[in-house]
């Protein structure tokens, strides 16, 4: 069976069940990004159309650049839920814990993912590593769910693609993906200002976080691996929050030779998060997988423990055995 065919039936087995039930809780991962809140209203908003009763919980709030969406202020931010309704929909996620919202596995479970090495948790899944986005693939079960793209569902779907896809740079992008955004303008989607809104709605705290990132900024000897650094005492001096440091992985990459960025952010006592990015065929997804994250070829995340110093040489030396084997 070819990997279309895989997909309609996996897309028709979701329709049928959805078909079958009423109550529905929608969730992503914890410190959900554009594609997951993208995702998550886009499929909340299809599904209140044909009479579904539908929560979306997440266990964060969502980013300040996300906030002005419409339904964004309606999320339920929350740790865990006592009623998982009819059915779970999880979107972007490669394991159920990584919702951080304890009882989604209490009910019937629908897993929907474009992430490699997703565990196939859940009752129902599908997964479609081609997607450049989660959204790109709500919006093919909102089309087999029979929904008219409202101005709605065209906005978040179209956010999904923007943010997933680094403002449409990354490798994963197809005919399908243009096709779609084509769609969601044609909808209502006003391209110009959800841009400004995503990436133009900074806290005076957030460019002073980007400077003093960038200052510390550390360049590998070969002058293609950009490494940085985010710590609470940078956020404090900054008058920045966690979420000022969105996009700021991306910066490096700006530059001609740079090849692939690590961003290590400290998450407690001796441990951290990490964020990589390449262009082209560096594959950081396979790094991130060392360190059991994943993601995507040029954009992937991982958590890791231990000294600073001797992490971010291990990651440089993985990273650029990727690059070294990757195509020019």
């Amino acid at each position: 069976m070819n990997a279309a065919a895989t997909d309609s039936a996996a897309v028709q087995r979701i329709v049928d069940a959805i078909a079958e039930r009423q109550r529905f809780v929608i969730s992503s991962h914890a410190r959900p990004d554009g594609d997951a809140l993208g995702s998550e209203l886009a499929m909340a908003f299809a599904l209140r159309q044909i009479g579904k009763q539908v929560r979306v919980v997440n266990r964060d709030p969502a980013p300040a650049s996300l906030i002005a969406f419409p339904g964004v202020a309606d999320v339920e931010v929350a740790d865990h839920i006592d009623d998982p309704g009819d059915a779970a929909i999880i979107m972007e996620c490669g394991d159920l814990a990584r919702t951080g919202v304890e009882g989604l596995d209490r009910g019937f479970v629908i897993n929907i993912d474009h992430h490699v090495g997703n565990t196939g948790f859940g009752a129902l899944q599908w997964f479609d590593p081609t997607a450049a986005a989660c959204g790109e693939m709500v919006f093919d079960l909102v089309q087999a769910l029979g929904v008219p793209m409202s101005a709605e569902i065209a906005v978040h779907i179209y956010v999904a693609i923007l943010t997933d896809t680094g403002s449409f740079h990354y490798s994963t992008i197809s005919p399908k993906t243009f096709d779609i955004a084509r769609q969601c303008v044609e909808a209502g989607v006003d391209a110009p200002a959800v841009a400004r809104s995503v990436y133009d709605s900074n806290t005076v705290g957030r460019i002073k976080l980007f400077g003093s990132a960038l200052d510390r900024m550390e360049i590998d000897d070969t002058g293609r691996v950009a490494t940085l650094y985010l710590d609470d005492v940078m956020l404090r001096s900054c008058g920045a929050t966690a979420d000022d440091s969105d996009g700021l992985v991306n910066l490096p990459l700006t530059a001609r030779d740079i090849r692939a960025v690590i961003l290590i952010k400290e998450d407690g006592a001796g441990r951290w998060r990490i964020s990589l990015r390449s262009k082209g065929s560096v594959n950081v997804n396979a790094v991130a997988r060392l360190h059991g994250g994943g993601g995507h070829v040029n954009a992937s995340g991982c958590g890791a423990s231990g000294p600073l110093d001797a992490l971010a040489a291990l990651l440089r030396r993985q990273v650029i055995e990727q690059i070294d084997t990757s195509n020019p």
